[in-house]
């Protein structure tokens, strides 16, 4: 397989086949002794091959070297340019292979095997899907024998259709007679395999088989001269000497190089962690990043193009017994024979053969459709990425495509951060085990106890949402709860003064019928002085008696939770507006007399308090519990011995009159 493919997937990289060949023995025997996977089969790829040949026709067009379309002559001049235009292409594949495995080589130095976390599995799918359908466009020209321009960037895949459909009258139906024969051929021979693999010793290796046959019949009927087949063309034996690839070119690929290391180290490292998880040994994603880096730096200097894992060829290597990276070093070996002694038999292969080779390798990622109706069941945000990742390459390419994907898979992190879920947790009956009331019927809330969680942590993208749904959850909107209590007092204060002018007025009232009763006490014996003064002061006492109940009213509690628990359980970290954010919520319940306590607090997440100066004189770390049971408990303790106080304190009021 890595013979046929390394042919066919260098025309994906717009340079002659035999740098494919190159791509097949360099990096492949590097790895052997680099790698810590023992079953991926490094070399050739679609998707890297293609992204590769993308940045060289954007780099070298037919149009800097005035190659027309339409002249298809074999003049000596239109040779020289074609030669030109390939020798151009060579340099830019090159130099982006050399600086991608330049990059590759840092982030493992560096310990970054981590970046393939953010190719999630959705992303990479919807990616390779994408560059699945720009392979099977680009690879119409070959299959139908029609000249057009290769096109690279936004909408190329438009842009190739409508050159090939608008060029589809010039079909060379040899051409795409041998085309269909072989895809027939091939696609039989899958189905054979997937069918019988467990009867069949080896699978058919029918791409080696078609290569062969096609090669054959091309060189026996002289298509090429007699029915204007194209073919592959000259392939020089033996290797080139080493050369220094052209760094004046990494300015203009810096990007694409990017892409490509990182696309190629995440293809490889998930495969590996396929196949370790089966066998049951482990890999180094950072001495993967290494072994990729050699391979690409390495071979960069033997004109070779960038490499990574291949799905299909490491699963057949893994099905036939390979356990070990020997199987590629003797597939290396097997390269290097085409090499150095019989490359040249294979100059009459028709290129629509090749064409055949790498559509119906794509068979597997367009089979990734069906991602669509499962993650619509399972995942609606992940179908998003799977839809953004593959529109997005689709219509700006892969490079652009790639980048839009990781942005977008980011914002969906912090979309889900921001999209929590928040709960108020109750008791199950007679344990420590506290659930959410929404959910659950039997747990039960602990009288005047709130416990809040939050399934995310407190950062500055977060914080204003946890303190939303804080004061919704539990009903507690301490600025609300202050507005009111203002004013409450303001009306307390006038109705104080109302009553102090009704008291001045009774008072003055009660003098004169004092007066009035001295007058007359003489004249007769009536005892209205007596029952003025008793109905005066009968009043005099209910207004005072009035004025305390409104008092005691006005300032009566407004609510009946005294504390409030943060369970920060799933609390990972927490920046400095997150403890702003608590320290402004401790205080603001405070002032309405409901305590905050925290509990399930991590030892990352107190070092990070502890960093950012949250405990001080006021909030001191008494407020911290283990669990969400320490501090219930600790609660229900508290306000019993507050309870018991206050009816000490009323015992005690009570009693002293009589004591008098």
């Amino acid at each position: 397989m890595q013979l046929p493919q390394g042919l066919a997937y260098a025309l994906l990289a717009a340079v002659p086949p035999v740098f494919g060949l190159y791509s097949s023995f360099y990096p492949v025997f590097l790895y052997t002794f680099f790698g810590t996977s023992r079953h991926v089969s490094i070399g050739t790829f679609a998707v890297i091959s293609l992204m590769i040949g993308g940045v060289a026709v954007r780099i070298a067009p037919d149009e800097r070297f005035d190659i027309v379309e339409a002249n298809v002559t074999n003049s000596t001049e239109l040779l020289k340019k074609i030669d030109a235009r390939d020798a151009m292409r060579v340099r830019v594949a090159v130099a982006i292979t050399l600086l991608s495995g330049l990059i590759q080589l840092c982030l493992g130095i560096l310990r970054f095997g981590f970046v393939a976390i953010y190719l999630t599995e959705p992303l990479v799918r919807g990616f390779t899907t994408a560059a699945a359908v720009h392979v099977f466009t680009s690879q119409l020209k070959y299959l139908l024998g029609i000249n057009t321009k290769r096109y690279s960037g936004p909408l190329a895949v438009i842009y190739s259709l409508i050159a090939v459909l608008s060029n589809i009258t010039e079909t060379n139906i040899a051409t795409l007679i041998i085309g269909i024969i072989c895809m027939v051929l091939l696609l039989g021979a899958k189905e054979v395999n997937d069918r019988f693999k467990k009867k069949l010793p080896v699978p058919i290796p029918m791409e080696i088989i078609v290569v062969i046959i096609s090669t054959g019949v091309s060189a026996g009927l002289s298509l090429e001269k007699s029915y204007d087949v194209n073919v592959v063309g000259k392939i020089p034996t033996g290797f080139q000497p080493p050369d220094l690839p052209d760094v004046n070119l990494f300015s203009a690929v810096f990007v694409d190089a990017v892409a490509i290391a990182v696309v190629g180290f995440s293809m490889t490292i998930s495969m590996a962690k396929i196949f370790a998880l089966k066998h049951g040994y482990a890999v180094s994603g950072n001495q993967e990043l290494i072994a990729l880096g050699l391979c690409n730096s390495v071979g960069s200097f033997f004109q070779t193009f960038a490499v990574t894992c291949s799905m299909s060829r490491s699963l057949v290597q893994e099905s036939t017994g390979g356990n070990t990276q020997i199987a590629g070093l003797l597939s290396s070996f097997m390269v290097l024979l085409v090499i150095l002694v019989i490359g040249s038999l294979f100059e009459p292969l028709p290129q629509t053969a090749l064409a055949a080779i790498v559509m119906v390798n794509l068979k597997g990622m367009f089979k990734q459709f069906a991602d669509i109706p499962h993650l619509w069941r399972t995942s609606k945000l992940e179908l998003a990425i799977w839809v953004v990742s593959f529109v997005a390459s689709v219509s700006l390419g892969l490079d652009y495509g790639l980048l839009v994907a990781v942005a977008f898979a980011i914002i969906t992190v912090i979309y889900r951060t921001q999209s929590s879920q928040y709960r108020i947790l109750g008791q199950v009956p007679n344990t420590d085990v506290y659930c959410d009331i929404e959910e659950y019927e039997e747990v039960k809330e602990y009288p005047g106890i709130k416990i809040f969680q939050a399934n995310t942590s407190l950062y500055f993208a977060n914080s204003d949402l946890y303190v939303t749904a804080l004061r919704k959850k539990t009903g507690i909107d301490p600025g609300a709860i202050l507005i009111a209590k203002k004013k409450a007092q303001k009306r307390r204060a006038k109705v104080m003064k109302k009553s102090a002018n009704n008291e001045r007025r009774a008072v003055l009232k009660l003098t004169n019928d004092i007066e009035m009763a001295v007058k007359h006490e003489l004249m007769n014996d009536d005892p209205a002085l007596d029952s003025g003064h008793v109905k005066n002061g009968s009043a005099d006492r209910n207004l005072h008696n009035s004025t305390s109940e409104e008092l005691e009213y006005f300032m009566s509690p407004v609510i009946n939770t005294h504390s409030v628990i943060l369970d920060f359980t799933p609390v990972n970290f927490i920046d400095s507006v997150g403890a702003k954010t608590l320290k402004s919520i401790i205080k603001e319940y405070k002032e309405i007399g409901v305590d905050i306590l925290i509990s399930g607090c991590n030892g990352v997440v107190v070092r990070d308090l502890t960093r950012l100066n949250f405990f001080d004189t006021s909030i001191g770390r008494d407020l911290l519990f283990h669990s969400i049971h320490d501090a219930v408990l600790h609660c229900w303790c508290r306000a019993s011995s507050l309870a018991l106080a206050s009816s000490e304190e009323q015992v005690l009021s009570s009693d002293t009159p009589s004591q008098i």
